[in-house]
């Protein structure tokens, strides 16, 4: 079976536009969510595992993104936490619930702050625990998952729930079943939710940015560090959020 890179611009060209013109109330809902928490003055707080990390980078400390936004990562439970460097080598780590009450207490987190959580299956342990510890705290949770994939399989966590049983709202990357969208065979290859995860995350910032400019808002965006003024720029409105935003390498 012969596939290539034209097959999968092909594919992903139309996931692009399924997952970027379909779910426009959800992209709203959410949308109305997090400007809500923004205008209360708190923190959208994003987290994934893996692959999924790609989603909390999306949504925390880039150019043209917004600032009071903070990335939660496995490797948080090191860098703030004080575990060794060998706990990361788990490759069990993001399947346990229990990293999730460490992450948890771990983050400058506060009541007003809402949560972006992103898992293309949504079954794996320590992402549902954070899911049901952030809807028990009075949290907004927005999830990306692939809706396909998830219905395939049995959660991982004893609750028997899945990311999406837990979310306030429920955005669906559109990935299939196993993430990779060109079979050649003996497997597949193209995966597809990196590129639909960012796509949503994008379309919600700037659904958000613009309901605070209809509010007559200034919106607390970055500008890229590598333009003119862009440091001066984005250290001042990081000062506002001092101790609510952490930005590592």
């Amino acid at each position: 079976m012969t596939i290539t890179s034209s097959d999968y611009v092909e594919v992903i060209t139309k996931a692009i536009e399924r997952v970027g013109t379909t779910q426009g109330d959800r992209v709203a809902r959410a949308a109305d969510l997090l400007t809500a928490t923004l205008q209360a003055g708190g923190v959208i707080q994003a987290f994934g595992c893996g692959h999924s990390e790609a989603l909390a980078m999306e949504i925390a400390g880039r150019a043209g993104g917004l600032v009071p936004t903070n990335k939660i990562a496995l490797r948080d439970i090191v860098l703030y936490g004080g575990e060794p460097t060998s706990v990361l080598g788990d490759p069990q780590l993001e399947r346990t619930p229990d990293v999730a009450h460490r992450l948890y207490a771990l983050a400058p987190i506060k009541p007003d702050d809402a949560f972006f959580i992103a898992s293309n299956s949504g079954v794996n342990g320590a992402v549902v625990e954070m899911a049901h510890l952030v809807k028990q705290r009075g949290h907004p949770l927005i999830a990306i998952t692939s809706v396909e994939h998830s219905a395939r399989v049995e959660s991982r966590h004893d609750s028997g729930l899945k990311l999406a049983d837990l979310a306030d709202v429920v955005l669906d990357n559109g990935a299939p079943y196993g993430d990779a969208s060109l079979d050649y065979g003996d497997g597949a290859v193209g995966a597809v939710s990196s590129i639909t995860a960012a796509l949503l995350a994008q379309q919600i910032v700037t659904e958000v940015v613009a309901r605070l400019l209809a509010l007559n808002v200034t919106p607390p965006v970055y500008l890229s560090d590598n333009v003119p003024g862009g440091r001066e720029h984005n250290k001042l409105i990081e000062a506002r959020y001092a101790g609510r935003i952490r930005r590592t390498a």
